[in-house]
């Protein structure tokens, strides 16, 4: 594992999240976020959970993200629409002046946390069968119940998209 690697795509990802959040117009902003999903997805990758890496990019970077751009054009957003007068560099200031005393928080807490050695890793670890396993076991409501949840989001966005326009 190459750290220079793992130090660009951290900063990548980083770079990609503040891009997000600090964009006025929501399709620069879904595609800075592609860039995020994508950077997560390399640094699964070098944690050798290639299954996760594949799911990253075919599920997040691919199907929500078209998703999510679908439902922007369906909003159909214009420049004109956008609040271009107020500033956006205050709310991202108090939103990091919020965050940061908050991680330091928990990385207090996780360095008082015990230490216990890692369980060892065997061949079949994050494999697809041992994911599908737990996935339609273990966690089958909560895959459903989030399945459902994205279908209601979809729906409102269309109600409120049809709404607007009428």
């Amino acid at each position: 594992m190459s750290p220079i690697l793992f130090y660009f795509l951290a900063f990548l990802a980083i770079v990609a999240g503040l891009v997000t959040i600090t964009r006025r117009h929501p399709l620069s902003a879904a595609l800075s976020l592609v860039v995020c999903f994508a950077a997560l997805a390399g640094l699964y990758g070098m944690l050798a959970a290639r299954l996760l890496a594949m799911l990253q990019i075919l599920v997040y970077a691919g199907a929500i993200m078209a998703l999510v751009v679908f439902v922007i054009m369906l909003l159909n957003v214009r420049w004109q629409d956008l609040d271009m007068d107020e500033p956006i560099t205050g709310n991202v200031l108090a939103t990091l002046a919020v965050v940061i005393p908050l991680f330091g928080l928990v990385v207090i807490a996780i360095k008082r946390l015990p230490i216990h050695p890692m369980p060892a890793i065997t061949a079949e670890f994050g494999g697809v069968h041992e994911v599908g396993m737990a996935l339609y076991t273990r966690f089958a409501f909560p895959f459903e119940a989030i399945s459902l949840l994205l279908m209601a989001a979809l729906v409102g966005v269309v109600v409120l998209a049809k709404r607007r326009f009428t």
